[in-house]
């Protein structure tokens, strides 16, 4: 049926903060929903709490209210829109939906007069609901895990007792599999049985049979309001059961499905979808497969748009959440088209002539005394995905886009040796595994082996033996003997040019200068087009392979790069792709074709309708190398990508690539720290004293002079990595260690720590002859909390007058004397009146889009129109909307780690952020904060 043209105002739901389980993959959802609903000519209104995403930016919805996710918002909302007719709550993953169904039962909807769409609750009620979800599963004949729900322990130990170890707990209504695990024996049981039945809101637990070891496969599924269903993609998990989907290598599409397993699967699927309610949208269904592929299980279906739906509308190119919307505001599949060809209908399954791997990106190292194995509790904060023409080139360049300073898997020297770490290691499943099954193969550890401790699939297995086979081989050869068909080969399964000059023992431009001039063995771009080339693509979304046809054609236009920040991390966040994005945008405003560079699949910076050309490849350096050597830009912008950006600056100075904005020169000097002091010095603003030094006995002695406490920090880090106070030389002696073990050769600066300081920083726009700031924010915690870390207030609620005015001085006068173009972030502590400065960013900063939200202004697209050329600071005016005070609010993932103390320092450690506004200091969330400033302060 066509739309329901009663259905004029929708409101969409966010998912809040970024916390381990629930990511920018849903800010991409209601991104691409609230576009789609707006193509309909429908008012689109949206909650969230984020402000660091651009789905809560005036670009993407009519009215956007960065408000708590709680029922008085929502009320707040319908008071001031009374003609908001549905509301979207698919789009925002549990969160959403935990806040809908809440509303629903508290009346809310009812008495306004606004009905749910594109989703069913009864449907949600029966996924959600271990026991109804398992009975269902009986009654319609989909097999299930032996087990019962228990909402009491002595009830959870009587279900135990029945079905015998070993055991899966899986906790009812929780993010992320929180509240899961696997128990072995019956000393395990208990704490796990209680852990799991406080995680739970509704103090519920399924308590099953475990199928540890068992293949893991997800369907994504699209259904219509009459029924229609395709199934958009399959996706493999590359680890077996007992690792949550979200920490699982997942490849696309399924590699070692047979057919007939596979029919039977979809036709379970679609059973299930049809059995648990009436409901239009997307599905995501998981099943365990035994591994002789004769028994398939139901292990849950979730009836919304889920962190699987991103990754399959990125890897097949169809974009469910655009579907999605409009399925739910009345259409059906058959009538509406395939935004990637623009002429074929959207009611088809699409079919893929390559693979897609993702793999997950974790944070432990910013946890210290966390549990590191992986199971049924999802501990990783980012994911990369990798497009090839076959598995080993995609798992190669997922393992490029990581940035765990690997580059790729293995071929780098720094594979582990030790036998007995690398076999605990693969019957204990953590962040580095994969690694060490290419290590247990290059040691000589039996295939078999292998097998039987980490259950993957043989056929992954043979596949990254492969890789072994051929490394042994290309070691036979120096740069100047490799045969062109090795070299080809090598290329055409994803190794990299450091790879092979590693083994060939030579430099990496010497590779390149040997494969691509010599031999011309050069990257071609192939289109991500839905349809295996069937139709023509009308969207131009590419990666890179090797062989013969290039699909990515050149054209005549200015063109610029933006890359992206590639994956999520602690440290470098959402924010950063928020810059990107504005960066597009604001570069085609002035226009410029607009070509992005990033690998993240969960961010809208990938989307396939953004930037007018998309590469999704690694950002690293030899794939960015290629796409500029083919579409010859004007140049790059690096200042909106983060640290993954910047770190690349260097060598586009050395190849003679130009960078829009900022130079190198100046990129560089605000990384070092030593450089940097030494031009505060000559700009005669204030700064801790400081010294550098690059071994421990420099560090002994340099001490004696500065006088602890010493804050000890690496050059050239983000997030605060490898930040301490110590306040003896003991622990100096220990940390410096430490360092010089995690980043050789470093150089570290010693700052003497000013205690009890106040914090502040300052967010500006510069042209290299004029300065404005677009905001100055007051930390509430002391120095010596990473500013991530902080609550922070825009504007400041203590500074007097004094320190204001040296605030604005020192800013204008680092950001001229760095000859900025663009953004810049400067960090100051203040003591006894007097203004110190910590360090400067010229590049966009994680509170830009915090300022840009509380402010209301679009600063990120003023500066790009700056970097470019196109404008002066002098050009704008300036009009920020400035009432009462909006307060940084950090978000932790300390749930996911309990055995990990809650206390902050110098190194990062918050996963997202929220923003809340208040009139005045009297305030009640303002006063309690303040109040609880020093309560995790550590070093």
């Amino acid at each position: 049926m066509p739309k329901d043209s009663s259905i004029k105002h929708v409101l969409i739901i966010g998912s809040g903060p970024i916390v381990i389980g629930q990511a920018c993959e849903f800010d991409y959802a209601g991104s691409q929903a609230s576009r789609s609903l707006r193509e309909e000519g429908i008012t689109v209104t949206l909650i969230n709490s984020n402000p660091a995403t651009i789905m809560t930016d005036p670009v993407t919805a009519d009215n956007v209210y960065l408000l708590p996710l709680e029922k008085k918002s929502i009320v707040q909302i319908l008071k001031d829109h009374p003609d908001i007719d549905a509301v979207l709550p698919t789009m925002g993953g549990q969160t959403a939906l935990n806040l809908a169904i809440d509303c629903d039962k508290g009346g809310v909807w009812d008495k306004y007069g606004v009905k749910m769409i594109g989703v069913d609750i009864d449907a949600i009620d029966t996924a959600e609901n271990r026991e109804k979800f398992k009975a269902l599963m009986e009654k319609i004949g989909v097999g299930v895990c032996k087990g019962s729900t228990a909402t009491s322990f002595l009830q959870g130990k009587e279900i135990a007792q029945e079905i015998g170890f070993p055991l899966i707990i899986r906790a009812s209504y929780t993010l992320g599999g929180a509240g899961g695990a696997f128990v072995e024996t019956a000393e395990e049981f208990e704490q796990a049985l209680s852990a799991g039945l406080q995680a739970s809101p509704v103090h519920e637990v399924l308590i099953e049979q475990s199928i540890l070891g068992w293949k893991e496969y997800e369907l994504e599924v699209m259904r219509d309001n009459i029924g229609n269903m395709i199934v958009i993609c399959s996706i493999e998990n590359f680890d077996p059961m007992g690792v949550h989907t979200g920490d699982s290598i997942t490849v696309a599409p399924a590699m070692t499905l047979p057919d007939t397993t596979f029919q039977r699967m979809r036709n379970y699927a679609i059973t299930m979808m049809n059995s648990i309610g009436n409901f239009a949208g997307g599905c995501n269904v998981q099943f365990a497969v035994s591994p002789d592929n004769s028994e398939i299980i139901g292990i849950e279906i979730n009836p919304r748009v889920s962190r699987s739906s991103a990754l399959a509308s990125k890897a097949t190119g169809y974009p469910i959440a655009k579907v999605a919307a409009k399925l739910a505001i009345g259409y059906n599949l058959d009538e509406l088209k395939n935004s990637i060809t623009g002429t074929t209908s959207a009611f088809f399954e699409p079919s893929i002539d390559y693979v897609i791997v993702k793999v997950p990106r974790w944070n432990f190292d910013k946890f210290k005394g966390a549990d590191r194995r992986l199971g049924l509790s999802m501990k990783s904060v980012g994911e990369v995905m990798g497009i090839g023409r076959n598995f080993q080139e995609a798992l190669q360049k997922a393992c490029q886009s990581l940035e765990i300073k690997r580059n790729g898997l293995g071929a780098d020297g720094k594979e582990l040796r030790n036998q007995d770490e690398i076999l605990y290691s693969l019957a204990n499943p953590s962040w580095n595994r994969l690694f060490h099954v290419y290590d247990a193969f290059k040691l000589g550890i039996s295939f078999r082996t292998i097998h039987d401790l980490t259950k993957i699939d043989k056929w992954f297995l043979k596949q990254i033996e492969e890789l072994i086979h051929l490394e042994r081989e290309i070691e036979k050869f120096k740069l100047d003997t490799i045969p062109m068909e090795l070299m080809d080969l090598a290329k055409r399964k994803g190794y990299a040019d450091r790879q092979i000059a590693h083994l060939l023992d030579c430099l990496e431009s010497e590779v390149f200068d040997k494969r691509y001039t010599e031999m011309g063995i050069k990257r071609v771009y192939k289109l991500v087009d839905t349809c295996s080339a069937e139709f023509e693509a009308k969207t131009p979304y590419y990666y890179s392979s090797f062989g013969t046809e290039n699909e990515s054609v050149k054209s005549d236009r200015k063109k610029v790069v933006v890359l992206g920040s590639g994956p999520n991390r602690v440290g470098q966040g959402i924010e950063f792709d928020y810059s990107c994005v504005h960066g597009v945008l604001a570069a085609k405003e002035c226009g410029y074709e607009t070509i992005m560079i990033n690998c993240n699949p969960e961010t809208v910076s990938t989307d396939f309708d953004i930037a007018d050309k998309l590469y999704f490849e690694p950002v690293f350096w030899e794939h960015i190398y290629e796409i500029i050597l083919h579409e010859q830009p004007e140049g790059v912008i690096v200042q909106l990508g983060g640290q993954t950006a910047l770190k690349l600056a260097e060598k586009m100075e050395k190849y003679g690539i130009k960078i829009i904005g900022t130079s190198f020169e100046a990129l560089d000097l605000a990384e070092d720290r030593g450089r940097f002091s030494s031009l505060l010095k000559d700009l005669d603003v204030p700064y801790p004293e400081f010294g550098t030094v690059h071994n421990t006995d420099e560090a002994l002695e340099l001490c004696k002079t500065i006088g602890f406490p010493l804050l000890v920090r690496p050059s050239y880090v983000l997030g605060g990595q490898g930040m301490k106070i110590v306040i003896n030389e003991k622990e100096l002696e220990q940390h410096v260690v430490d360092v010089l073990r995690d980043i050789p050769n470093n150089e570290i600066l010693l700052d003497h720590f000013l205690e009890g300081a106040i914090e502040a920083e300052a967010d500006a726009i510069c042209d290299g002859e004029n300065v404005y700031i677009i905001g100055i924010m007051q930390h509430i915690e002391p120095a010596g909390i990473h500013s991530g870390d902080s609550y922070a207030v825009l504007p400041p609620y203590n500074l007097g007058d004094l320190v204001i005015r040296q605030i604005e001085t020192y800013t204008e006068k680092i950001a001229l004397a760095l000859k900025t173009v663009g953004l810049i972030n400067i960090q100051f502590a203040i003591k006894n009146d007097k203004v110190y400065i910590i360090e400067a960013n010229p590049r966009a900063s994680r509170t830009v889009p915090f300022i840009c939200k509380a402010y209301r202004e679009p600063y990120v697209n003023y500066a790009v129109k700056v970097m470019l050329g196109e404008k002066k600071v002098t050009d704008f005016e300036f009009k920020p909307y400035k009432k009462g005070y909006a307060i940084k609010e950090p978000v932790f993932s300390f749930h996911k780690f309990p055995k990990v103390n809650k206390e902050l320092g110098p190194e990062m450690k918050s996963t997202g952020e929220a923003i809340y506004f208040i009139d005045d200091l009297m305030d009640d969330y303002f006063l309690k904060i303040y109040a609880e400033r020093n309560l995790y302060l550590s070093r």
